[in-house]
């Protein structure tokens, strides 16, 4: 189910709205796109803006930092997949985005900083969990590798007929098309109402978490009725 069109279409948007609100609301960094901070990055330093430097370099550490916390929940969860353990682990990485997106909302403008480094490590953290939809390598938090890949299956498909290909390009586009949904929303949102606009992506992430235990639950009654048959 974490490999699901639908999954990546919500995580998609909730990636976009991300960007677009730390862009708007944040002093334009982006959470997501740490090419663009660092880029960013490098033109503060050649200003010898030693500050405003320290301001993109915080969110590309936190972002690296949320890698590796996302690979230790998931080594440390399969450790224990023997025990009772009833969430998986991608759940409990959706649901601490939830809280810490939640706590971002009601900071001020004088803790961007943070607020941009947190949404960078929850994005780090959604990007290292969810990595392919329908078996495709697809990103939910940015979209150049998504662009690439997708056009390189639209390449494939009108060259061979492959309608493997047409299903991969139709996944990487429809991931775009809601990331850019995302950023709309982000962008109408944060006008209205402003840092309190962050607690939207909660839905989405929310509707991630509960899909899961559904797709679960439906798929341990299959189990038990093929075992009984």
């Amino acid at each position: 189910m974490s490999e699901s069109l639908l999954l990546g279409a919500l995580l998609a948007v909730a990636g976009g709205f991300f960007d677009a609100y730390t862009y708007l609301c944040r002093g334009g960094v982006f959470a997501n796109a740490q090419t663009g901070n660092i880029v960013l990055f490098g033109l503060e330093l050649a200003q010898r803006e030693w500050i405003r430097a320290l301001g993109y370099l915080v969110p590309i550490v936190a972002f690296a930092v949320g890698v590796v916390v996302a690979e230790v929940v998931k080594h440390r969860y399969k450790v224990q997949q023997n025990r009772d353990i009833n969430i998986h682990w991608r759940q409990i990485i959706v649901l601490a985005e939830t809280v810490l997106v939640a706590c971002m909302a009601f900071l001020p403008q004088e803790r961007n900083t943070v607020v941009n480094s947190v949404i960078s490590f929850v994005c780090a953290l959604q990007v290292e969990a969810f990595r392919k939809v329908q078996g495709s390598a697809i990103a939910t938090t940015m979209c150049t590798g998504n662009l690439r890949s997708g056009t390189e299956q639209l390449v494939i498909w009108r060259q061979t007929g492959d309608r493997g290909a047409a299903k991969k390009m139709r996944n990487y586009y429809a991931i775009i098309l809601f990331f850019i949904l995302g950023a709309v929303l982000g962008s109408f949102a944060t006008g209205w109402l402003g840092e309190r606009a962050l607690l939207l992506t909660c839905a989405p992430l929310l509707a991630v978490f509960g899909i899961m235990f559904i797709a679960e639950e439906r798929e341990g009654r299959e189990t038990r009725g093929s075992l009984e048959n």
